[in-house]
This record gives C-alpha cells, structure tokens and sequence, in this order.
C-alpha cells in the first residue's frame, strides 16, 4: 500500500510542478517511449547478467512483497508465544520423549496445527523442531545451543536480504545508464545538426529525458523498492530471534512461562502484545 501511494506522490509532484512551471509534456512524451526502452533494456539485461535465475525470482517475489507488507502480524507473535509455551510445557512436564511426534512430523501434530501459518513457514518450523532435536541428542549446553540457533538464522537472514542487495546494485547503475541513452541522443542530434533550431532543441531536449529518467528509476522507484524490501527482511527475521530466545531460556531449565516472557520482550514493540494478555492466552491453551 505504501508503495502504491508512494508512487502516486511522485509522479504527481514531479511532473506536476514540472507542466506548472510552463514546462511541455509532449517532447517528454515523444522521447520517454525511446528513451525507455533503451534504459528499461540495458537495466533489465545487466540484471538478467549479474544474478543468477533464483535469485531473480526471489527478486520478483521481493517486489509483491513490498506490495504486501511484512510477513508477520501481531497475532503472529501471539500465536508463536503459545506454540514456543505449549512445546517448552510439554518438555518441562513430561519430558523430550513427549515431543517425539511433534517434532518428527509436525505437518501432523496437533499443536502445530493449531498454528497453521508458522506451520507453513519452512524455515520456522524448522528452526523449531530441529532444536528440539539437538536436545534430544544431548546437546544442552544453552551457549553452544545459542551459538547454533544464531548461525542458522544469520544464515537465512543473509539469503533472504540478496534480493534486496541485487534491486539495490541495480538502482545504482540506473544514472550511468541514462547517461549513456543521453549520449545516443546527443549522437542522433549531431548527426541532424543542418535542421533549424526548433528542430535541434527538441532533439537535445529529447536526449535528456534519457538522464532524466535513468536518475528518476534510480531514486524515486528502484532505490526505495530496495530500501523497503531490506526493512521487511529486517522486521521478518525479528521473528526468528525469538524462537532463539525462547529455546535458549527453556535449555537453561527456566519455567515455560518465563522462556516466553523472554521471548515476549524480543517482539518489536509495534506488534508485542503486553503481559497480561500473553497470560491469558496461556491460560486459554488445552492442557498438555
């Protein structure tokens, strides 16, 4: 939504103040679909050469994203706070042996179940049951445990921002290469330079469209498309920081409902929930 109203903001002003100082469309209007395709082409093809088919799908994926928003709500980080207090339950209660199916398949279980949008995630369902996993092998030391929790997620933050930096190198090359479609302006006015003034000056005025729009790509479209996708990556892996912290408490033998108000302090503060209402969601779980 941002994006869209972003977009609206800028073109609206800048060509508006533009037709309001006198300026005239028509020679812009003329060149831009030229002038376009020379600057679209080169960016698009330096793209398609410089990065490697997944990732110019994560590219596009990237792009609805920031149509979209963050991945995670607050009633997100609700729902993980119950499923991280009913798992950390269960092993304080009954042991890691308990947690077998839950672990093993949780496409399966019914706790799992109950939280059907982490349950999708891949990556936080995974973090979830191999952890568990390194404890049922007797790897309970809470610092290496952290140690590998934290490698795992730099990991996949480091994957997941590589979109972001391949939009990010193209906004950079979007000026050079508006420079370079100005010059084959300049190149075509010269080669015409018996025509009559009026003619020459609509020529070079169509020129710099092409460094006209190359900068205007770059920092009123590419550049912030890239800066958001990063703060969404950025306020996304905030999510697996708290499996962290949680499992990390839990490791260290503190009760269930201390592992998740550990964790409850990691939620980013727009989208924590306060601690009496974590309680009563608590309380509001079937029992183990």
């Amino acid at each position: 939504m941002t994006l869209i109203l972003g977009l609206v903001m800028v073109f609206g002003l800048v060509f508006g103040g533009f037709i309001l100082s006198g300026g005239k469309m028509d020679i812009v209007l003329h060149a831009l679909p030229f002038e376009g395709m020379m600057i679209g082409g080169a960016a698009l093809g330096s793209f398609v050469i410089a990065n490697s088919f997944s990732t110019i799908k994560s590219s596009v994926v990237g792009v609805i994203k920031v149509l979209k928003g963050s991945k995670w709500k607050a009633s997100d980080y609700q729902d993980l706070l119950n499923l991280m207090y009913e798992l950390s339950r269960i092993y304080k209660q009954k042991g890691i042996l308990a947690l077998d199916d839950h672990i093993e398949n949780p496409s399966a279980s019914e706790i799992f179940q109950r939280y059907p949008k982490i349950l999708k995630d891949h990556f936080a369902t995974e973090l979830i049951t191999d952890s568990f996993r390194m404890l049922s092998m007797q790897f309970d030391d809470k610092y290496q445990t952290e140690d590998v929790i934290n490698r795992k997620i730099k990991k996949h933050h480091h994957e997941a921002l590589v979109p972001a930096g391949a939009i990010q190198t193209m906004a950079d090359g979007l000026p050079a290469i508006g420079i370079v479609a100005a010059v084959l302006g300049v190149i075509k006015t010269m080669s015409s330079i018996d025509q009559p003034p009026e003619v020459l000056g609509a020529m070079i005025g169509g020129a710099l469209v092409g460094t006209f729009l190359g900068v205007f790509l770059a920092y009123c479209m590419v550049q912030p498309v890239s800066g958001r996708l990063k703060q969404i990556e950025e306020e996304d892996g905030a999510f697996y920081m708290i499996i962290r912290d949680i499992f990390v408490a839990m490791v260290a033998d503190h009760p269930p409902n201390i592992c998740v108000e550990i964790g409850r302090g990691s939620i980013p503060s727009r989208m924590q929930p306060d601690f009496y209402a974590v309680e009563a969601a608590q309380k509001e779980l079937p029992a183990a």
